[in-house]
């Protein structure tokens, strides 16, 4: 079954797993999706993560982390989406939350985090906005 939003899908999915308090999360696997997987693990918004193979396909499997029993991630949205691509410069890149939360950013110089793009100077696609 092929996806015409691959990335609204995993969004979905962590969200719908951290409504029902689940530990895992397993999800089809693609090197974009591991990127943002290692963003959000060194962030701290979850976790671990992991890529496995079974039946000749690769599955993530990210381990959600929890506070105090509610989710660290509290706002997991997408901002571009295949319809409608937003591009921001360096100098225009979003703050979210006052900078408490993070933009994941696909530039040119691969996939980064709002921060790691305003100090490398380099603009791109506004993926998601996790807070």
């Amino acid at each position: 079954m092929s996806l015409s939003d691959p990335i609204g899908d995993m969004i979905a999915r962590v969200k719908n797993a951290q409504d029902r308090s689940h530990k895992k999360v397993s999800l089809p696997s693609s090197n974009f999706k591991t990127k943002i997987a290692d963003i959000l693990k060194n962030e701290g918004f979850i976790k671990d993560f992991k890529v496995s193979t079974d039946n000749n396909k690769s599955i993530l499997s990210l381990e959600l982390k929890y506070h105090s029993g509610n989710p660290v991630i509290s706002a997991f949205e997408r901002v571009s989406k295949p319809g409608r691509r937003i591009f921001s410069s360096a100098d225009g890149l979003p703050k979210i939350n006052n900078g408490l939360g993070i933009a994941i950013i696909s530039t040119p110089k691969g996939v980064m985090t709002d921060i790691d793009a305003r100090k490398q100077r380099v603009g791109g696609e506004i993926i998601c906005k996790v807070f």
